[in-house]
């Protein structure tokens, strides 16, 4: 074996040694109001804010804001969808680095046998043992002897075909550990960038609200939830909930329970609890505590999770919103959602209607 499969093993042994050192809601659902330290700028029940009077200049900024921390919702995705694959490259290397191992031993051990029969050969003066068997006077012999060549015939003729077999196998599994470990490391990059982007995006966010005086912080809030409640009317003038008639499975009201246990806990990035969540956070471990592992951002909740039409959704079932379906929620019945908004908010209770809908994705069937 050359120095390059050398190097190869030692990095997989390496890695080897790394690694080693609710209620029952139907359409009907109750959940509990957030307390005082859910998110200020989400009212379930999006009751209308007390001065309506048009501000075009915090406007702007309310939908800076939002493009900001949308853009960074993104980014945790990409973070998110990294770190995933990172970990499962890092698995599939660990495996690989202990079948390196093992082929290491059993190629020693081949090569102990080989050695043997080198030296038994060397012994009987360089001869085979078929010559010597035919130089035998005694036919005897030669006809009780017949049998033991052909059986080290045979043993000889397996041994070298598990010895190539074995280091075959060998290089196969370094070829294999060092295309992985090209992976792992390409992830390791695109969450190094991804994070990059989320920390701008969301010190960008702050800058500007830092910017503005107490009241305008107020004011923005106040045209957060106008704009919500402007879009779960017109969501619900639809008459959408006349058609959504379904009922929480088990696993469902599971989920819904898991889900309100984490009301008012902060938003994070890349945070899948117990203490923090982002938005596909939130709802992974949701269903995980269900019993129904489903993936852990939004984009493969929707591109992996079997679609289901609006008017079909159930409690329990996941709302999709923009486009590039960065954002999740957990539909709880009643026209109302459980999610982790953004940064500097809170898991809270929301309109199902406040954003955009993609798509309704539904776990476990």
């Amino acid at each position: 074996m050359g120095p390059g499969k050398r190097g190869l093993i030692t990095v997989a042994v390496t890695v080897v040694c790394a690694v080693t050192l609710l209620g029952a809601p139907g359409t009907a659902f109750a959940a509990p109001e957030p307390g005082p330290s859910a998110s200020a700028t989400t009212n379930p029940d999006l009751t209308p804010a007390p001065d309506t009077t048009p501000d075009p200049q915090l406007e702007a900024v309310r939908q800076k804001l939002e493009k900001l921390y949308h853009d960074a919702a993104v980014a945790t995705d990409a973070y998110n969808a990294a770190e995933e694959a990172a970990k499962e490259q890092s698995a599939q290397l660990v495996t690989l680095a202990q079948k390196i191992v093992e082929g290491q031993q059993q190629l020693a051990e081949l090569k102990d046998r080989a050695g043997a029969a080198a030296r038994s050969q060397y012994r009987t003066g360089g001869l085979p043992d078929e010559a010597q068997l035919m130089l035998s006077d005694d036919p005897a012999q030669f006809l009780a002897g017949a049998g033991r060549v052909l059986q080290g015939q045979r043993a000889t003729k397996g041994m070298l075909a598990e010895l190539t077999r074995a280091q075959q196998d060998l290089e196969q599994y370094g070829q294999d550990a060092s295309a992985q470990w090209v992976k792992l490391e390409t992830n390791r990059q695109a969450k190094a960038t991804a994070q990059k982007k989320i920390e701008k995006q969301i010190a960008a966010a702050k800058k500007l609200e830092s910017q503005l005086k107490k009241a305008e912080r107020e004011r923005l809030a106040q045209l957060q939830e106008q704009a919500d409640q402007q879009a779960q009317t017109a969501w619900l003038d639809t008459g959408i909930l006349d058609e959504i008639g379904g009922n929480a499975t088990a696993q469902g009201r599971k989920a819904i329970a898991y889900a309100t246990a984490q009301l008012g806990k902060p938003y994070e990035w890349g945070a899948e609890g117990p203490n923090t969540y982002d938005c596909s956070g939130l709802t992974s471990e949701a269903w995980k505590s269900a019993g129904v592992p489903i993936p852990r951002t939004s984009q493969e909740q929707w591109r992996q999770l079997p679609h289901v039409a609006v008017e079909d959704m159930r409690p329990g079932d996941l709302i999709i919103y923009f486009d590039d379906a960065s954002h999740v929620a957990l539909y709880v019945g009643n026209g109302k959602i459980i999610h982790a908004p953004r940064p500097g908010r809170t898991v809270t209770l929301a309109g199902a209607g406040t954003m955009p809908i993609l798509a309704v994705v539904r776990p476990g069937g």
